[in-house]
């Protein structure tokens, strides 16, 4: 299997955006996110446990997850946000892993929010890059992009670990507090890196 990198970070952090300089290097990108986004579209694998456990209201007409629904109950009861993990994160990891056994490219970026808080992805993982950015700037670039109050993006950030708890654990670090360039700039440093590394792993 090619030599995978767990791509983590804060919201707003720029994990995304990172995550596209490294496939524009040619570097196979997994998105956990993405996966999770397929898994509850319309007949997707999940709705029918989704369905189960929470009910006919949490899925729009279509058959896809009700997001903004399910978004509202999971940030103010804990036990319902384990209970969707509890369905969507084994599925997660079961396609996560596939994917990278398939992949070809030299090395695997491997993006998972949570990568540092659950644990989960350490048996594929060898090597932890975190995105990292000032907390404010986190706060402003997640409600520009996904339109979320700063009370809805600070309750995200209450379910993550902190921002030095994450530093103290990565390998590598991409400081993303300046604009594209400069973020581009150490992704290209990276990718010369994990190059000489998979050639040697």
């Amino acid at each position: 299997m090619s030599l995978v990198i767990g791509l983590t970070g804060g919201i707003g952090s720029g994990k995304t955006s990172a995550a596209k300089f490294f496939a524009a290097l040619g570097a196979y990108v997994i998105d956990t996110d993405e996966i999770a986004h397929e898994l509850t579209q319309p007949h997707g694998a999940a709705i029918s446990a989704i369905r189960q456990d929470f009910g006919e209201d949490f899925i729009t007409a279509e058959g896809a997850l009700n997001r903004e629904k399910m978004r509202g109950l999971v940030f103010s009861d804990s036990a319902s946000r384990q209970k969707l993990e509890a369905i969507l994160h084994p599925l997660i990891h079961m396609e996560a892993a596939r994917s990278a056994a398939l992949a070809s490219s030299p090395y695997v970026i491997m993006v998972v929010p949570l990568l540092l808080e659950t644990g989960d992805y350490r048996e594929m993982i060898r090597r932890i890059l975190a995105v990292d950015c000032d907390e404010q700037k986190q706060i402003i670039r997640a409600m520009a992009r996904s339109g979320l109050s700063a009370h809805e993006v600070r309750a995200i950030m209450g379910t993550q670990i902190t921002r030095q708890e994450r530093l103290q654990q990565a390998d590598d670090v991409i400081v993303n507090d300046s604009n594209l360039a400069h973020l581009q700039q150490q992704v290209e440093a990276l990718h010369q890196k994990y190059l000489a590394l998979s050639d040697g792993g």
